[in-house]
């Protein structure tokens, strides 16, 4: 029985600032670099020894991903970088504090383009110095690909694309898997693992720097199992499939 670890990245400066991160590349504070390592120490914990690494190509997780496998002392396995994994791009919001859109939208607005499934945030000017196609980590990506503003629904989109062609074979093939990606990029992957209903999903919130390893069926690889390794972080799971 193949076993997934997902780990949202540790905290990070903008998260600690209460500012809206997205696709921005921002490190992890010192409380974040802590969160990563206790990471490695609750997998180990927990007797599980992954494979095969997949993160996104956003700093804040690369080293979560790094600092969990030293304690996993499993630094020497295959790491695998993809920008499908990368936050949902938050439009004009990236960089805006969150308690201040809240003030200026109306709670109820910043709670649709937080949480909602299909309503993304307003987008990013194509030519704001931000703008994906500005950076050069993503100048092999189609550019019709690159977002400026993103729902969930639309980062669920890019990142099944790597379940289906890079992740779920390593595990069909008996691999145990460990991803270090962000809060949304994991809440599409766990809609989509545990079939969460588009209303359902609004609720569901992934903790920074606390494993969630699931226990997937050989055939299907689907959830038999799923809990947080740190009970007093933890958050609600959706039930199984």
């Amino acid at each position: 029985m193949p076993q997934l670890a997902l780990i949202r990245h540790g905290q990070s400066a903008w998260n600690r600032q209460n500012r809206f991160t997205g696709w921005v590349d921002v490190d992890l504070t010192d409380e974040g670099e802590a969160q990563a390592r206790q990471s490695g120490a609750l997998l180990a914990a927990a007797g599980f020894k992954p494979d095969r690494a997949f993160t996104s190509v956003l700093t804040r997780a690369i080293r979560t991903m790094n600092f969990s496998l030293e304690g996993l002392d499993r630094v020497w396995i295959p790491v695998e970088k993809t920008w499908r994994l990368n936050e949902r791009h938050y439009g004009a919001l990236a960089g805006l504090d969150k308690d201040e859109t809240r003030a200026k939208h109306g709670d109820a607005q910043v709670k649709i383009w937080r949480r909602s499934f299909d309503t993304p945030p307003p987008p990013l000017a194509e030519d704001d110095p931000q703008h994906p196609a500005k950076d050069e980590r993503y100048r092999n990506v189609p550019a019709a690909l690159l977002p400026n503003s993103e729902s969930l629904k639309m980062t669920l989109e890019r990142v099944e694309p790597a379940w289906e062609g890079m992740i779920a074979p390593r595990l069909a093939a008996g691999e145990n898997v460990i991803i270090a990606a962000h809060g949304n990029s994991l809440r599409a992957l766990i809609k989509f693992l545990f079939e969460v209903s588009d209303q359902d999903i609004i609720d569901i919130e992934v903790p920074t720097g606390n494993p969630l390893l699931i226990d997937l069926s050989d055939d299907e690889l689907k959830p038999v199992s799923a809990r947080y390794l740190d009970p007093e972080r933890a958050r609600t799971l959706p039930p199984l499939p």
